[in-house]
């Protein structure tokens, strides 16, 4: 069931949000080499309850059996890693890396939900800034259609016409999401299909709009952990996701600081 938040839980998500888009801020701020995900994620979830918030995805238990519940209060996925990867103290960052940052922050009932990718220091070609850059507008084409009256499928096309026409493949086991109380809720938003399909959009509405984009082909593999999930032919990939809202105008990005 697609929920519409009333006037007090729009306000109540704009907090969780603020939130999300500050952590984000704290962490970029870590990212160089020598630095393992293990601080990146101490850094994310210090400062979540520090601010009154939850660390969501920490301890998250997905119901899959033989999955068990994410350790983290972030994802951290390096190069080859689509999504989900596990912060360590034995992965440390290397120049040129490419690193996903996911993460939900949980505060008054109400869960926001953001990632970026970032290059740590230079970058080793200009192929992987192209794949960074095309990831980040892929989500702002998809969001001109995030207006009432349209319908998800309106997003999820212009998400995957703009990746696909700069030569790149979008995941297609995954996708965003609906969110307020819960991480996850309906209705679910493809990086994919076709315009004119699906729920139609309503003012009031809250979505985790986010493209995860494969600079190969589309294909993934899912390792041992039962979390991380990989590329198939070892390209690099790249995440970025904001939680938006429906109005009766132009959509509101609330992970945006």
């Amino acid at each position: 069931m697609i929920t519409i938040k009333s006037k007090k839980e729009i306000e109540l998500m704009k907090q969780a949000c603020k939130l999300t888009a500050e952590v984000h801020k704290e962490i970029e701020k870590n990212i160089k080499p020598g630095v393992s995900t293990y601080e990146l994620d101490k850094i994310a979830e210090d400062y979540i309850r520090a601010h009154g918030g939850i660390p969501a995805q920490k301890g998250y238990n997905p119901g899959i059996k033989g999955v068990p519940a994410f350790p983290a209060a972030i994802c951290a996925s390096i190069n080859d890693e689509v999504i989900h990867g596990i912060p360590s103290k034995n992965v440390i960052l290397k120049e040129g890396d490419i690193i996903s940052i996911d993460l939900v922050a949980l505060k008054d009932g109400f869960n926001g939900d953001a990632a970026r990718t970032y290059i740590v220091g230079k970058a080793n070609s200009k192929e992987d800034e192209r794949l960074l850059e095309v990831t980040k507008q892929a989500f702002f084409e998809g969001i001109k259609y995030a207006v009432k009256g349209n319908r998800i499928g309106d997003i999820s096309h212009a998400i995957g016409e703009y990746v696909e026409k700069h030569g790149y493949s979008v995941v297609r086991e995954f996708q965003g999401h609906g969110i307020g109380k819960e991480m996850h809720e309906d209705p679910g938003i493809p990086n994919y299909g076709k315009a004119g399909k699906g729920p139609r959009l309503e003012p009031g509405m809250t979505l985790a709009i986010e493209p995860m984009v494969i600079m190969g082909k589309p294909y993934i593999l899912e390792l041992d952990d039962g979390w991380t999930i990989i590329t198939e032919d070892g390209s690099p990939s790249a995440h970025y996701e904001n939680t938006i809202l429906i109005t009766e105008k132009e959509p509101e990005i609330l992970t945006l600081i």
